[in-house]
């Protein structure tokens, strides 16, 4: 078993699949030997497919995931848990916008908390990619009476445990931290270097994503009023 399982969900990334897997294995190196690196396709359609498949076949720490179509983050990210390996789990973005050398930034946290949240204090992009990104994290963070500053940062770390107790639904993926938390887990928050795309792309969260956010925090907040919860204070069996 994998000590770590780095997953990265691939949608028409071609031209930065060959950085990014270049970026992870120079981050792991001298650092951990014992990790797998879990792509998930997520229906891509610019040939994504081919280079995934051939790095694949070059480096067996690599697992390539085909989704049938496009399902989005959310379940991309819930199939690449449920095939990795792990006791630990770092979720990071395919569009080379996380740095996975910070993994090892939040290595010395996990000793002692279940869920390392990545925070993005510094944004260069322009103010309205910035201002977009703040109000959706104040808002789902206002709906869901959560503690977190940066719910939306892609870069996660945690335990196996804690993926194997998440709820996932459309638009999850923005809330794994928080869930976390609503499971009883212990979450911390480790500021992380926030890196600009280097072959173009959407920055982080237009305005019109806000909306669907909020729906999706709303979601989370019902949840946390209905999700079932208890403590075992002892378990006896007496044989005969």
């Amino acid at each position: 078993m994998a000590r770590l399982s780095v997953i990265a969900t691939i949608y028409n990334e071609g031209r930065n699949i060959n950085d990014l897997y270049l970026d992870i294995i120079e981050a792991m190196r001298d650092q951990l030997e014992n990790y797998e690196i879990v792509f998930v396709n997520d229906g891509s359609r610019d040939g994504s497919s081919r280079q995934l498949n051939e790095i694949a076949q070059y480096d067996r720490r690599v697992k390539v995931i085909h989704l049938a179509r496009n399902y989005g983050p959310a379940a991309a990210i819930w199939a690449g848990i449920r095939h990795s390996d792990g006791d630990l789990i770092a979720l990071m973005d395919a569009g080379l916008q996380t740095d996975p050398r910070d993994i090892f930034r939040m290595m010395p946290f996990i000793e002692r908390m279940d869920c390392v949240n990545g925070r993005w204090r510094d944004i260069p992009e322009s103010w309205i990619q910035r201002l977009s990104y703040r109000t959706g994290n104040h808002i789902r963070r206002w709906i869901t009476r959560g503690k977190l500053q940066d719910s939306a940062c892609p870069l996660k770390l945690f335990r196996r445990e804690v993926a194997d107790s998440l709820y996932f639904f459309k638009g999850m993926h923005r809330f794994i931290s928080t869930m976390a938390q609503m499971n009883g887990f212990s979450v911390i928050e480790v500021s992380v270097s926030y890196r600009k795309r280097r072959n173009g792309g959407p920055g982080p969260h237009a305005l019109k994503n806000i909306f669907a956010g909020c729906m999706d925090a709303m979601v989370v907040r019902c949840l946390s009023k209905r999700m079932v919860r208890y403590k075992i204070r002892k378990v006896q069996q007496f044989s005969n």
